[in-house]
């Protein structure tokens, strides 16, 4: 027989939901039928796996433990070691200034993303063991292209997690980049459309009217420097769809450069060439947060910035 008292970190999910990620190799039918048998019980008593979980309850296994064994595996992710750029850390929240070329998140089992180099570093830091991770896995909680860098929100408690995620979702967090584009825009613009995205392709198409299973789309730039045939804008998001910034400004004839998605690829060689880029010129510097409500209330309105990188910035140094 095993038991565990429920943490901070795993309160307010149902109690099967728990399970299922403490006994990660256990089917679901397996877990119903223990609960039923009181093989598990939840601070004593009979349970069914909907109850909501709070801080301090206990669940008892009455298993061997070498049945609790087979089912539970921690997966500690083995990477290389990556030293991320952190911007600001509590004990809820991390926020990381990813650098172009990183995944935010595995593509496929063999990739090394951003998830993983988060859940590295806290359990060298100490603030995760190996332990928690058998019901927890902190996460991202808003995704950048690989070639995009910038701010990015990690969730280090399940709090965190939940309501970051949600402000993401609501849109009602505001996030703004800085890219250069190739022509000149002289002037403040918001610019809408609608968006289709082929997931085979993982590519997205800028429409002017509403086609069949389209999204609707808004952006909004403005011009902060010019040189020669270069603009550097910072652009806000209003609404936050697939590759939305690359996408939008390139279907309005003002690609940015580096990017060989949706950008032009003889202003992609002529970019390359005078400033000697490597990837799309395109950053996530700034989040400002919504009110928020406890415990992360003490957000509530903060900004964060991230630097730009060190080849973006010496090349938008001396614009005017």
């Amino acid at each position: 027989m095993q038991s565990f008292v429920v943490s901070k970190n795993e309160a307010g999910q149902r109690l099967d939901k728990l399970l299922a990620k403490y006994l990660n190799l256990a089917g679901k039918s397996f877990l119903y039928k223990m609960m039923r048998k009181k093989n598990i019980t939840l601070n004593g008593k009979k349970c069914d796996g909907s109850e909501k979980l709070g801080e301090g309850d206990e669940i008892k296994l009455f298993l061997s433990d070498e049945t609790i064994e087979k089912f539970s595996e921690v997966k500690i992710p083995q990477v290389k070691k990556v030293a991320l750029n952190v911007i600001y850390e509590d004990e809820h929240i991390l926020l990381v200034n990813k650098p172009a070329g990183m995944l935010s998140q595995k593509a496929k089992e063999s990739d090394e993303s951003l998830v993983e180099y988060l859940i590295d570093y806290l359990l060298s830091k100490g603030s995760l063991t190996a332990e928690q991770l058998r019901s927890f896995r902190p996460s991202i909680c808003n995704r950048l292209d690989r070639n995009t860098s910038g701010l990015v929100v990690c969730g280090k408690s399940l709090a965190g997690l939940q309501l970051m995620s949600a402000v993401f979702k609501d849109r009602s967090i505001h996030k703004y980049y800085q890219c250069v584009v190739k022509g000149r825009l002289s002037k403040k613009q918001m610019i809408k459309g609608f968006l289709t995205k082929d997931e085979a392709s993982n590519q997205v198409t800028i429409h002017q009217e509403q086609v069949p299973d389209s999204l609707p789309i808004v952006t909004e730039y403005e011009p902060m420097a010019f040189y020669e045939d270069y603009t550097l804008l910072k652009v806000t998001l209003v609404t936050g769809r697939t590759h939305q910034i690359r996408a939008h400004l390139s279907s309005i004839g003002h690609p940015i450069i580096g990017d060989y998605k949706y950008g032009n690829k003889k202003a992609n060689e002529e970019a390359r060439k005078l400033f000697s880029i490597q990837s799309q010129l395109l950053h996530s510097f700034q989040v400002t947060f919504p009110e928020l409500p406890e415990p992360l209330s003490y957000l509530s309105g903060k900004k964060f910035f991230a630097p730009l990188p060190e080849v973006f910035s010496n090349i938008c140094r001396d614009w005017k």
